[in-house]
C-alpha cells in the first residue's frame, strides 16, 4: 500500500505519487492539477493546511485516498 505523509508538501506527496494530484483535483483542489500551482504553492502547502483553506473535510480526504489504495500517515 502506498502511504501519504500529511507533513510532507503536496509537491513532495505528487513527485513520489504523480496520481495523487489527479485524486486532490477530484476531492475539490481544483488548480493543484496545474504544473505552475504545483511548483509554487505546492512546495510549501501540506494536505491538511489546503484542507482548511478549501474548507475540505479530512476525513473525506482520508476516505478518497484510502478508496484510492493508499494509507495516510498523519
Amino acid at each position: 500500500m502506498k502511504t501519504i505523509d500529511l507533513s510532507k508538501s503536496v509537491y513532495e506527496i505528487c513527485s513520489m505519487y504523480p496520481e495523487v494530484a489527479e485524486i486532490m483535483k477530484e476531492i475539490g483542489f481544483k488548480n493543484i492539477a496545474s504544473p505552475g500551482m504545483l511548483n509554487t504553492a505546492g512546495r510549501f502547502m501540506t494536505i491538511p493546511k489546503g484542507a482548511a483553506m478549501k474548507k475540505i473535510d479530512m476525513g473525506y480526504i482520508k476516505e478518497t485516498f484510502a478508496e484510492k489504495g493508499f494509507e495516510i500517515n498523519e
